[in-house]
């Protein structure tokens, strides 16, 4: 539940966003989901935390970075690491978890609500913290996906819980019109 005169922020793990989005098989429009909260309460900060590589995987995240940059949006990045794993194949490493707690904690003294899109466990703690001092928790992920991309320890743990499936219709993005084009 979201009241209309209450301080909010969004707290966005993007990789696990975007996997879980992928699964159900949409892609997220950044621009209507920043709309969806902003009309839900006062948005003090939307931010989005990921991590950067220079592999060609990742090449296509950096528009949207821009973009996201421009448009509302605090990015928080860091750099992956790259590494030759035991089979000889190069692989990715690296997250955002902590910038994301550090910067949840940092801001839990000037808002009411907390909302954290990802389904890693590693946030009940970061959970636990904001609630002890008075923020109320909602995590959006999902349990539709195979497997749930929602541990359930963290959904336990938080005041509220919202399928992103149900969500759907007002964030993803819509298909072009290839007549329009």
């Amino acid at each position: 539940m979201f009241y209309h005169d209450e301080s909010l922020a969004l707290f966005v793990d993007g990789q696990n966003l975007y996997y879980t989005a992928r699964s159900l098989q949409f892609d997220v429009d950044f621009k209507r989901l920043l709309d969806v909260f902003q009309s839900k309460g006062r948005l003090l900060r939307a931010s989005y935390f990921t991590t950067l590589a220079e592999s060609d995987e990742h090449v296509a995240i950096r528009p949207l970075i821009d973009w996201m940059q421009y448009n509302g949006w605090n990015v928080v990045t860091k750099p992956a690491r790259v590494f030759e794993g035991d089979d000889g194949r190069k692989r990715i490493k690296g997250n955002t978890d902590i910038e994301l707690a550090v910067e949840a904690m940092k801001l839990a003294p000037s808002i009411a609500h907390a909302v954290i899109f990802s389904g890693n466990r590693d946030f009940v703690p970061l959970v636990a913290f904001l609630q002890e001092r008075g923020t109320r928790v909602t995590v959006i992920s999902s349990i539709r996906t195979q497997p749930p991309m929602i541990s359930d320890e963290l959904r336990r743990q938080a005041d509220a819980f919202i399928e992103i499936d149900t969500l759907r219709n007002e964030i993803a993005r819509k298909p072009r019109d290839s007549a329009a084009a």
